[in-house]
This record gives C-alpha cells, sequence and structure tokens, in this order.
C-alpha cells in the first residue's frame, strides 16, 4: 500500500526511535529494518532518513558513534538517549491517542448512510 508521505512523515520519529531503544543501529540497518518489519510498506530512503537522525541527535534524543560493524567496515551508528526514551514515551502516547480518535471517528461515520450528505 502507498501512505500518504504526511502519515509516514509524521511517524518517522516514533519508527525511528523504537528501533532504537531495542539496539543501536546504522542507517541502513534502520532503513532495512523498518522496510521487513512494515512487510514492505514502508520503503524509507537515506535522503529521508538521515536528516530526521541528524534532527533527533541535535535533540539530544540519540547520539551517534563510529563502531566496526560485522563485516569490518566502519559505520555510524546511533543509540537511543535517556531524553529519546522519553521523547519515544510521548510519541507513543500520542500516537495511541491519534489513532483512537480516528477510530472513533471512522466508526461514527460507520454507522450513518453516505447519502445522507447529499
Amino acid at each position: 500500500m502507498n501512505y500518504d508521505k504526511g502519515l509516514i512523515g509524521g511517524s518517522t520519529v516514533l519508527l525511528v526511535l523504537s528501533l532504537l531503544q531495542e539496539q543501536d543501529r546504522y542507517g541502513y540497518e534502520i532503513i532495512k529494518e523498518l522496510h521487513i518489519r512494515s512487510e514492505k510498506a514502508f520503503q524509507f530512503k537515506e535522503g529521508t532518513l538521515y536528516p530526521v537522525l541528524h534532527r533527533l541527535e541535535a535533540k539530544g534524543y540519540v547520539k551517534s558513534y563510529k563502531a566496526k560493524g560485522d563485516t569490518g567496515k566502519t559505520r555510524k551508528y546511533y543509540k537511543i538517549t535517556k531524553a529519546g526514551i522519553e521523547e519515544l514515551k510521548e510519541e507513543t502516547e500520542a500516537w495511541e491517542s491519534f489513532c483512537e480518535n480516528v477510530r472513533k471517528v471512522i466508526a461514527a461515520g460507520g454507522q450513518k448512510s453516505i447519502n445522507t450528505y447529499g
């Protein structure tokens, strides 16, 4: 399914921080994991992800460091901070509230006929 860019953009911080809460990851690993877990629905590009990571780092939600990966190649990893964990909690609460309110609107709208508006 192709999602509206606004929906994806509004949830990017939540998605990235969720993955980083599990373990430190490098950029391409984040992209790959989002793609896999979403069953190919989320197809982030580096040009989309790295500005988000840089903003998160500037706000103190993540820290970056360089380390050798499994292949021996040095990569830039991102680690969630305590402030990032707090932000993740807030983002999660906001997302859950948003989803619940969307469900309420959809459920209420499903009880009326579309023809009553026309």
